[in-house]
């Protein structure tokens, strides 16, 4: 639902204005983080709806950093998309046995992107 914060986690000053700039017009309340450490911290602080996760990143990549939010019980149930621009066989299966929710490859569709947040912060 339009409104909530989403946590955006990524390296890429492209890409964050991308996701920035959608999610406002959308009428959500984006947070950001470029390193997954970084992520960890916000996610602890704000309790976001949801985290949108770069799975490579520098420090702690993507899916070590939903691992330290899963064992933190203020953050284990937070909803997190995994998002890689080098998608691959099997990441998809991968990254949902890591715990993500959903899985997104870049450059990410943005109508696919907003159904995608839409269904996870309802």
């Amino acid at each position: 639902m339009a409104g909530e914060r989403i946590l955006v986690v990524e390296d890429n000053e492209k890409s964050m204005k991308l996701f920035r700039d959608v999610l406002q017009a959308t009428g959500y309340h984006p947070l950001e983080a470029s390193t997954g450490e970084d992520a960890v911290e916000l996610a602890r602080l704000h309790l976001p709806a949801l985290v949108l996760m770069d799975v490579q990143l520098p420090g702690i990549d993507g899916v070590e950093a939903l691992a330290r939010l899963r064992r933190d019980a203020r953050t284990a149930s937070i909803p997190a998309v995994a998002l890689t621009a080098q998608a691959m066989h099997g990441d998809r299966e991968r990254f949902l046995e890591a715990g993500f929710a959903e899985y997104l490859s870049k450059p990410v569709d943005l109508a696919e992107l907003l159904r995608t947040v839409e269904e996870l912060t309802t």
